[in-house]
């Protein structure tokens, strides 16, 4: 794999390699002493899978003090939009962003540690995403940050009437109402 870090500290893009032949394909999704040897050791506890249709945009989500998460994230099936915001006070990159398209066909992954909002953009028919998570999800610590907060400034390359959302994130806080990390 090709691990290469992102403009923001932390945030990893991960290529794997692919073997294709008239079968279809092999690669290695994870490998745990790869990963620790270049990002760090991460102790991943569970796997997450979603599947969506066209426009949903799930996010900005995150996970609040104890509760917080790190992931790896990449897509099965589609294409989406994914987006990590650094809610890290200390950071110089506190509340940037990157944005990074995965798909079926790049399965590339991004590697979010803890004290990021996470988010992403449904860009194909219907897209199944999947992700390992650090640290057990809590209802009660979760939060969300408005996708469309002036302040973030995230360009999300589809119509605004045609963004599906859970009435949840359609009531998020604004970045400047969040609560940030370290």
């Amino acid at each position: 794999m090709n691990y290469i870090q992102t403009e923001i500290e932390g945030v990893w893009l991960i290529e794997p390699h692919v073997f294709s032949d008239d079968r279809g394909y092999f690669m290695e999704a994870f490998k745990q002493e790869e990963f620790d040897s270049h990002i760090g050791a991460v102790k991943f506890i569970q796997d997450n899978e979603s599947k969506s249709s066209f426009g949903v945009l799930r996010g900005l989500h995150y996970q609040k003090g104890e509760y917080c998460q790190a992931k790896l994230v990449r897509v099965i099936k589609g294409e989406v939009l994914d987006v990590a915001v650094d809610l890290r006070k200390s950071s110089p990159t506190f509340g940037k962003h990157i944005s990074v398209l995965l798909s079926e066909e790049n399965k590339r992954q991004l590697f979010i540690p803890r004290g990021f909002a996470h988010g992403f953009l449904v860009m194909s028919e219907e897209a199944i995403f999947t992700y390992k998570v650090d640290n057990a999800y809590a209802p009660g610590a979760e939060a969300s940050i408005l996708y469309n907060d002036a302040d973030l400034a995230i360009d999300w390359p589809i119509q605004e009437e045609q963004l599906v959302l859970s009435q949840k994130d359609k009531q998020a806080r604004t970045f400047n109402g969040a609560e940030c990390f370290m």
